[in-house]
């Protein structure tokens, strides 16, 4: 711990000793280190702070319980093992959720104090061993024998969104300044920047990037900090959140070429992102009507709005997880944690969800032209893709993630009847959102092909029609004028 983290945490320790004695969110200890009875608190102090509005709950080694006399402690949690695993680990092993908790070790008087630093609880009550625990007065208690309690803690889970969540508390003026990047806030939404410290931070905070801390300076926010970070490692909190880039050899996992992990936050280090992916892909033959050229892989606008899309959409209270773009020879992933709010199968036609995961978060990135709504960003992806020739993109959900796959360039007798089928629907969503209608000689122009192979057209659309993806409206008609409609085009 650096010279000024101690001193940071040693203040804490101080302005929580003035209390004149313990509250729900805070617990002191001399050197009683008990493994479950740490397990239990830590339930107790997330789920306490979260019913009391706190960032944080506190569990404090060294101090008197009566008298907060400062006495030491001989506890050292860096040291301590159950069996063979080390405590920390052992812990984090059976809360659910995994909160990011943290101990420190600071010396005041030249006495150690072991701090232990609890995030309020989110989303979710946390519960250890499968027993939710809570504060009553100075004593650790089951939630379940305080209905009033669990009642009150999950009706202020359910209205805490993410954004509103604080990242970092009490930081003064010029130290949000030096946190967050402010002049990519203010290029990102054309304004000049304002003369003064003063103005600036009245801009972010009124655009819930900060807030006033009632214990002096400001806190700054996750939405802040995602968007602003100059350096996401300065928020404990969300340092997992960091986007990750894999190029990888060949079209398998198995040898890694070049790996990032991003920085800065989604907003100020965006731009950054994109080039630096677009700078990976290999070129492509693109061949039109009248042209022949050598385009990248990959169309720039699909990847910034399927990148813009994970970003926004993912679910940030799944922890230890980040999202991903992974880059082989064949195929662009691009994956999200959380599982899609939106079918995938509607990702294209959808009307635009009210109340989406992260709604301040994705209202911003509209607001600064880094995302539209998901289904006219879908769209531009979808149209990208037909343009350059490329198979249709593959949208699902494996295992509590979403994720969105570009592949590379496939001549048509290449491709299988999935990749067929997929376009074919894919390609009748895009007629149909643009009012227009998918007909036999629309799919064949999709997939580059000359009249002649129509009987192979009519095929695939008869195998698309098959798997329920997409209908024939009114079957009287020749097969000359027959056109075909997504199949939630008929529904209501």
């Amino acid at each position: 711990m650096t010279n000024r983290d101690n001193q940071y945490y040693a203040g804490l320790v101080a302005e929580i000793l003035k209390s004149s004695k313990e509250c729900e969110w805070v617990e002191f200890k001399h050197n009683n280190a008990d493994k479950d009875d740490i397990g239990g608190y830590l339930s107790a102090l997330a789920n306490s702070a979260a019913l009391h509005g706190k960032v944080n709950g506190y569990l404090i080694w060294g101090i008197e319980d009566e008298t907060h006399e400062i006495l030491g402690t001989t506890f050292e949690p860096k040291e301590k093992k159950v069996g063979n695993e080390e405590l920390e680990n052992w812990l984090l092993q059976r809360l659910s959720p995994r909160i990011h908790f943290q101990f420190h070790t600071v010396e005041i008087d030249a006495k150690p104090i072991v701090l232990l630093e609890v995030p309020a609880a989110c989303q979710h009550p946390v519960s250890f061993n499968n027993n939710k625990f809570v504060r009553v007065g100075t004593y650790k208690k089951k939630l379940k024998d305080f209905p009033e309690k669990e009642g009150e803690l999950w009706r202020i889970l359910d209205k805490k969104p993410f954004e509103s969540l604080i990242a970092l508390e009490k930081v003064d003026g010029p130290k949000v300044l030096e946190l967050l990047d402010h002049q990519s806030y203010f290029e990102l939404l054309q304004q000049p920047l304002p003369d003064g410290h003063k103005a600036i931070l009245q801009m972010l905070e009124a655009d819930r990037m900060i807030e006033s801390c009632s214990a002096g300076g400001f806190n700054i926010t996750n939405l802040g900090a995602i968007l602003f970070a100059k350096k996401l490692d300065s928020f404990p909190k969300l340092k997992r959140k960091a986007v990750r880039v894999i190029r990888y050899k060949g079209t398998g996992r198995i040898e890694t070429i070049k790996e990032q992990i991003g920085s800065k936050g989604y907003a100020a280090g965006f731009e950054g992102l994109i080039d630096y992916i677009t700078t990976m892909l290999p070129s492509n033959e693109l061949i039109g009507r009248a042209f022949r050229k050598d385009v990248p892989m990959f169309p720039e606008l699909a990847i910034r709005e399927l990148v813009a899309n994970a970003l926004i959409h993912q679910d940030f209270f799944v922890s230890g997880t980040e999202p991903k773009i992974e880059l082989f020879d064949d195929r662009l992933e691009i994956t999200n944690p959380g599982v899609s709010l939106v079918d995938t199968i509607r990702f294209l036609g959808s009307p635009p969800i009210s109340i989406s995961r992260n709604e301040t978060l994705a209202s911003f990135m509209r607001r600064i032209g880094v995302c539209e709504e998901r289904g006219s960003g879908i769209e531009k992806v979808i149209f990208q893709t037909e343009l350059y020739q490329l198979p249709a993109p593959l949208f699902e959900t494996p295992n509590g993630f979403t994720k969105a796959t570009l592949f590379a360039h496939l001549d048509f007798d290449v491709m299988d009847m999935a990749d067929r089928v997929r376009a074919c629907y894919l390609h009748c969503c895009l007629q149909y959102v643009n009012r227009n209608n998918m007909n036999n000689s629309t799919l064949r122009e999709r997939f580059g092909l000359s009249p002649d192979k129509s009987s192979a057209i009519s095929r695939i659309i008869a195998k698309t029609v098959e798997a329920g993806l997409i209908v024939n409206p009114n079957t009287s008609e020749s097969r000359r004028h027959t056109f075909y409609l997504p199949f939630w085009s008929q529904s209501g």
